[in-house]
């Protein structure tokens, strides 16, 4: 065997480093035992900063810029704090209710000021796209809603399932764009519903056209008279643990030679990924899919085409949105956030200052966004 060939073979007898799921048993426990440890300092660095210790924004991604380029490209196991994170759930989604509360059903204002909220570009929770020389967030956002368009094929008299529609501004976007398309909005956060129903009611908003449906409520439980030309679903599958249950209902949703669009933060590394700090305060059960995985699920729906958006991307989007959650602070601190203000807003500023700088280490290309195309298997 040549001295090329033994390492990878080494590597599975040798914790930590390397692509976890060829491990032998005694490497596979200790590698986990160390991804312990790993998110137990990284847990240990939250709550301190939370709790009022001052680490200047510089320092901060520094640490990350030092750090996470080691972990991705040679200990990508460490970053699997949890068993669930590296298989499926039994279920399509888990603390589905905790994420509304925890993240989608903050004040309103807040939400308003630091995603933006414009004409026809609402808050949209999920990342803008730049590398089309957008000069600023609205318009990185309509580049984003730009580039679905043109890979989901979307055309005039469609009828377009959106899974998790946030507050709506991509069907607002797409109804404007087409006189005749027709958009189903799902989504199981009661405050987004509310926004989007406001919205529904106003003559400049497209979603008062009459050309869109709103279905509060979750997949699991969601029925409807007529099946879809197009579905689209941008950043939910970050929240879903079964990707089998989930295409297999989204399957039964689509017409036959219809399209699904995903779009989801995605890692290109070996496994799946997520954190404790994450998983307690941001996103309950979330994480990152594998580039590989969305595809590797064909039962139901096979993917015809895939693309990686650069994480150099969301970096920008997540700085911007930190600079206009910094820059709102006097408009925004007097609401109701469920705990002290100050406590929220440095809770909230490591998580826009941490998921911002993993996006920009290594050039963007280990940590970024997956898009695929799938139709009917």
């Amino acid at each position: 065997m040549t001295s090329a060939n033994a390492f990878p073979t080494l590597q599975k007898y040798l914790p930590i480093t390397g692509d976890i799921n060829l491990k032998t048993p005694i490497a596979y426990k200790a590698t986990r035992g160390a991804a312990r440890v790993v998110d137990a300092l990284q847990m240990a660095l939250a709550e301190v900063y939370i709790n009022g210790l001052e680490i200047p924004d510089s320092v901060f991604r520094s640490m990350i810029h030092t750090s996470m380029p080691i972990l991705f490209k040679h200990s990508p196991g460490l970053l699997a704090p949890y068993d669930w994170v590296l298989e499926e759930s039994s279920g399509i989604a888990e603390s589905s209710r905790e994420l509304m509360k925890v993240q989608y059903d903050r004040p309103q204002a807040m939400l308003n000021r630091m995603l933006g909220d414009w004409d026809v570009i609402y808050p949209k929770y999920s990342t803008g796209f730049w590398q089309n020389g957008a000069a600023n967030l609205e318009e990185a956002q309509r580049h984003m809603i730009d580039q679905v368009i043109e890979r989901l094929g979307i055309t005039d008299g469609d009828h377009i399932l959106d899974f998790g529609c946030g507050w709506g501004c991509v069907p607002n976007y797409i109804l404007s764009k087409f006189p005749n398309v027709r958009f189903t909005g799902l989504n199981l956060s009661h405050e987004q519903c509310e926004y989007m129903r406001h919205k529904m009611q106003d003559p400049n908003s497209y979603l008062s056209s009459g050309r869109f449906t709103l279905y509060e409520g979750d997949l699991n439980e969601a029925q409807f008279d007529e099946k879809f030309d197009k579905i689209l679903s941008i950043g939910v599958f970050c929240h879903v643990g079964n990707l089998t249950n989930a295409f297999q209902k989204l399957a039964s949703l689509l017409r036959s030679g219809g399209k699904v669009f995903i779009h989801i933060i995605t890692v290109r590394i070996p496994n799946h990924m997520s954190s404790g700090f994450t998983h307690k305060y941001i996103f309950p059960h979330g994480r990152y899919w594998n580039y590989d995985a969305v595809p590797h699920h064909n039962r139901d729906l096979k993917t015809i085409d895939r693309w990686y958006m650069n994480g150099t991307n969301y970096h920008k989007t997540l700085t911007d949105w930190l600079e206009r959650f910094d820059a709102n602070q006097e408009s925004i601190q007097h609401l109701e956030y469920g705990m002290d203000y100050a406590k929220f807003r440095r809770l909230w500023r490591f998580y826009l200052l941490l998921l911002g700088t993993i996006f920009a280490t290594c050039d963007g290309e280990y940590n970024g966004n997956g898009q695929y195309l799938m139709v009917h298997a």
